[in-house]
């Protein structure tokens, strides 16, 4: 018996421009996509048209002439963060009736709005409309999250731009007649007259006279790029021809009066100033929401690529909002070595970006984002905003960050930086301060245990076993650290040498088997030994290499650290952890603590649960970017990358000579520890 799949069609694409879309094959996997011309259409089997585009209507004549089926395709109304080839649609709409805004003939969508809906269906309708609105999403989602403040009382009238293909032969005059209506419906309120951002700068052309909107006394012109959710809050109703702002205010609830016949109007949900079509019968707004965003698009996971729901988008497209909405719109950044000036870009994504190599008085005006904290002092002293310091997050990659592997999460910190204890950082206020619902303590629990169950810890390096010694009753494990490292110089209070933490911890334990791990980089040979290191065999009983953190996490009964993240990563598996310095884990009631000043104490009174530490410094303190869109991404989807990392192309770069070099040297004068 044959159970073989049977051969997809094959569909010719015949649009340059349709080509060049990268979601494409997942969005239409029942087919084999040919990209080609008229001359390969003895290849094919269906041939794709956009919409009613001029590139359409091209393929329907190649159809007809050929005698093949024509596929009807248009975005789908959740689409992406920006327009064009660069952000790709993440929902399509596959039509074999019609096109949802061809109201002169009938469309699938049509067909799927007034099915009866079941009660799950309707919940998952009404969870989809609090999501929007919750997530502030629409269409197109490039636009940042700002204020909009409209003389209240205010309704909207939107235009659109001049040969939509939906405004099915609305003029300009028609859009006229609209305004009036909206002034006259609401003589004491302000008209806000939403025009597209490119008929202002003369790019395109709409259909009202922007001269003679100036100088009306209750016309409000809105010419900048704003999005549907920053509007919706502060408008009484909302007129439209047939553009999608009008689908949007009734995810909103805000009324809605139409001047043309969008595929939402004449359901009995709309004020409709033209004729309804006989095919159209009043329905809920649950049966309209659920047709037409779950059961005509179809939708691709923008991070796997796979076939997905819509609330997977959704809450991706909302993720990306508030993160590209997050900092200011100009930034200057100083202190970013070069490799990293692309990261910049994906992790500052929203804000346009200048580079400074040197502080300049003149420059400053604009806010300024540091790398560490070393220019601090000099900052202080010029005119202008420093708006914070960014460091390696704590999930951050399988491999060093000396050795210029692309990091998956960098933290930004407007306070202070989360490894400077001498003042307070916006992790520590985090963990101070913040409300913890239940759903994000339980979601921190499950990625807590994620973590422990991938083995996954801040830079993921493969590695031998390691096992206990038979009959020793306690064993503890002490990481070394870089001492020149910031950690140790803003962190650390009495103990700042690898070499004193291991005499501390021995003088504690004289009768522990005390295992010194070395840090990475340091092994690695990226970063200078410790001062005295190559004594540590002296006070203790062994010192380990390359075994990877997580599995001797699991053969030890205690970590002792000075301020190193291997703490954080002890208590995450429920390993007893003692600090000598002051991590910023530490003085929350979860550690043991010997080295913490008064100040220090002062400033971390509140007792955490270790799910209210995972969720302030793994999910409310980072920002994550995925290393295969470039886009802003979750812990949890972070997780999985690193779990997979090695089916991703590496991003990063052969070594320079000086880094060859650089290696040799600190190699030559590595200490040799050896094993007792």
């Amino acid at each position: 018996m044959d159970n073989s799949a049977p051969p997809r069609r094959s569909l010719l694409i015949l649009s340059k421009g349709a080509q060049q879309i990268s979601t494409l094959p997942s969005l239409l996997p029942e087919y084999r996509l040919l990209c080609g011309t008229v001359r390969d259409i003895a290849q094919a089997d269906d041939v794709l048209a956009w919409g009613r585009k001029p590139s359409a209507l091209h393929a329907q004549a190649v159809a007809n002439e050929s005698g093949l089926p024509l596929l009807t395709v248009e975005d789908g109304f959740l689409r992406s963060v920006g327009l064009g080839a660069e952000d790709p649609p993440l929902s399509l709409i596959v039509d074999p009736v019609g096109i949802y805004y061809d109201a002169t003939a009938p469309s699938r969508l049509e067909q799927l709005i007034p099915v009866p809906l079941t009660q799950a269906q309707i919940l998952r309708a009404h969870t989809l409309q609090a999501s929007w609105c919750e997530e502030r999403v629409s269409k197109y989602n490039g636009a940042r999250i700002e204020a909009c403040e409209l003389p209240p009382p205010c309704v909207l009238v939107a235009d659109q731009t001049f040969g939509d293909a939906s405004l099915q032969g609305a003029t300009a005059a028609d859009f006229e007649r609209m305004l009036e209506a909206a002034l006259t419906e609401h003589p004491h309120s302000t008209v806000a007259v939403k025009v597209h951002p490119d008929v202002v700068a003369g790019r395109k052309q709409g259909h009202f006279d922007l001269k003679k909107l100036r100088k009306h006394p209750r016309v409000h012109l809105i010419s900048d790029n704003l999005h549907p959710a920053e509007l919706m809050p502060s408008v009484q109703a909302v007129y439209v021809m047939t553009s999608q702002l009008g689908f949007d205010a009734l995810l909103w609830d805000v009324p809605v009066h139409t001047f043309g016949m969008p595929f939402y109007a004449g359901w009995g949900l709309t004020i409709d100033a033209l004729p309804t079509p006989v095919r159209r019968q009043p329905v809920s707004l649950e049966q309209l929401l659920h047709a037409a965003l779950v059961e005509y698009p179809r939708y691709v996971d923008p991070e796997t690529g796979a076939p997905c729901e819509p609330e997977t988008v959704l809450a991706w497209l909302g993720l990306q909002r508030r993160m590209r909405s997050r900092l200011p719109e100009s930034l200057q950044v100083v202190g970013f070595s070069k490799w990293k000036h692309p990261l910049v870009l994906d992790f500052f994504n929203g804000s346009s970006i200048r580079f400074l190599g040197r502080f300049s008085r003149r420059r400053l005006a604009t806010p300024v984002i540091t790398w560490g904290c070393q220019h601090d002092t000099s900052l202080t002293k010029k005119v202008g905003k420093h708006l914070g310091r960014v460091e390696d997050g704590f999930l951050r990659s399988v491999g060093l960050g000396a050795k210029k592997t692309r990091p998956l999460s960098w933290v930004f910190d407007d306070l202070g930086i989360y490894y400077d204890a001498t003042r307070p950082s916006r992790l520590e206020h985090l963990l101070q301060n913040e409300p913890w619902s239940s759903g994000l303590l339980q979601r921190a629990a499950t990625l807590r245990e994620a973590i422990c169950a991938a083995g996954v810890t801040k830079y993921n390096l493969p590695g031998t076993t390691w096992k206990r010694p038979a009959g020793v009753e306690k064993v503890i494990l002490v990481p070394g650290q870089v001492e020149s490292d910031a950690s140790i110089r803003y962190g650390a209070h009495r103990i700042r040498r690898n070499l004193d933490l291991l005499k501390a911890v021995r003088e504690r334990h004289p009768l522990a088997w005390l295992l010194y791990k070395p840090h990475p980089e340091v092994l690695a040979g990226t970063r200078e030994a410790g001062e005295d290191e190559e004594r540590t065999s002296d006070w203790c009983n062994q010192v380990v290499g390359d075994v990877p953190f997580h599995q001797l996490l699991c053969e030890v009964d205690e970590v002792h650290v000075l301020t190193s993240q291997s703490g954080f990563e002890a208590l995450l598996r429920g390993v007893p952890v003692t600090t000598y310095g002051q991590p910023f884990y530490a003085g929350w009631g979860l550690t043991r603590d010997l080295g913490m000043s008064t100040e220090v104490q002062a400033r971390r009174t509140r007792r955490l649960s270790l799910d209210e530490l995972v969720a302030a410094t793994l999910i409310r303190y980072p920002i994550y970017v995925s290393r295969i869109t470039r886009k802003f991404t979750t812990p949890e989807r972070t997780l999985v990358e690193i779990q997979n990392w090695d089916e991703v192309h590496t991003q990063g770069r052969l070594p320079t000579w000086r880094e060859m070099i650089q290696r040799l040297l600190l190699s030559a004068l590595k200490p040799r520890p050896r094993n007792s």
